[in-house]
């Protein structure tokens, strides 16, 4: 949980400077592709490559590619159609794809993290409901893609880590989660990529370099790490809280305008669908253990 916190703290700033440092400025695959090479280069060093078996490879590299990769994709490319506070809404609905795809793998339907993602929904729609711009359908179904591809990514990773049963530490794994995400960004940026609208700027730059070592490569890999270490109500939940802190550093650093009344009643929402699901696994603690055993 402190990990999911942490890194929800540090991923707070991301969209802000996104929206206002490269979004329109920098051509987007170039931006994709930055963040992930300077993510991998980070991790490459600890791999350790004859100590894990070529399935788990190939899984991580796929989990990658498509947390990671196609989900930049869609991200980045929403930032030109939508504002900050739009990709923001449009992030609501995360946790509902989680708590699906969770029971899907687990051949199951369980209403419960429903309830529990919901009311972190409607707390998230309380905060950022306003209008939406001319290019709501395509911008909407590009941050919805992004949001199905990171909740794949985060179920995926979860369960597969929670099954396997490796003498190596987490960190000398994940370097494949980024080689599959750049195995995929690559041939997009040479296929779609306007190499004409490179980052020119030191503070571009300094944008892309704290975004690629700090928010993708340490904050994917503690995200990844704290998703196997909570239950899917849990994680549902602390999807929809970068939410009100992402508004919150658009508040104090940018000076955006923001409701606090609807950030503080939405907050208290999400706050309360957390407590829940906290209050119903002490209850009901076979919850948890049959889940695990389904996994393991």
């Amino acid at each position: 949980m402190a990990l999911l916190v942490g890194v929800t703290i540090l991923w707070s700033f991301s969209f802000s400077l996104i929206g206002v440092y490269l979004a329109g400025q920098v051509d987007s695959y170039f931006a994709v592709l930055t963040r992930v090479t300077l993510a991998c280069l980070l991790f490459l060093p600890m791999l350790r490559p004859r100590r894990v078996p070529v399935s788990i490879r190939w899984a991580l590299m796929g989990i990658g590619a498509i947390q990671l990769g196609l989900m930049y994709i869609s991200y980045y490319y929403s930032f030109v159609l939508l504002s900050v506070p739009e990709i923001l809404l449009f992030t609501i609905f995360t946790p509902i794809y989680i708590a699906l795809i969770d029971d899907l793998l687990a051949g199951r339907f369980r209403p419960f993290y429903l309830v529990t993602a919901g009311l972190a929904v409607l707390g998230a729609a309380v905060i950022r409901y306003q209008g939406i711009s001319d290019d709501y359908w395509f911008g909407f179904a590009m941050v919805q893609g992004a949001n199905l591809c990171f909740a794949i990514g985060q179920v995926g990773y979860r369960r597969l880590m929670l099954r396997t049963q490796l003498d190596v530490p987490a960190v000398n794994l994940f370097g494949w989660f980024y080689i599959g995400a750049l195995l995929l960004v690559l041939p997009a940026w040479l296929i779609w990529g306007d190499a004409s609208r490179p980052a020119t700027t030191p503070l571009q730059w300094g944008v892309l370099l704290w975004l690629g070592l700090v928010a993708s490569g340490l904050g994917y890999f503690l995200w990844n790490e704290g998703a196997r270490r909570v239950d899917a109500g849990t994680l549902a939940i602390m999807n929809n809280a970068l939410i009100p802190a992402g508004l919150l550093v658009n508040l104090v650093i940018w000076d955006h305008d923001a409701d606090l009344l609807r950030i503080g009643v939405g907050g208290a929402i999400m706050l309360a669908s957390l407590v829940f699901n906290r209050w119903w696994q002490r209850r009901y603690p076979g919850t948890a253990k049959q889940e695990a055993n389904a996994i393991g």
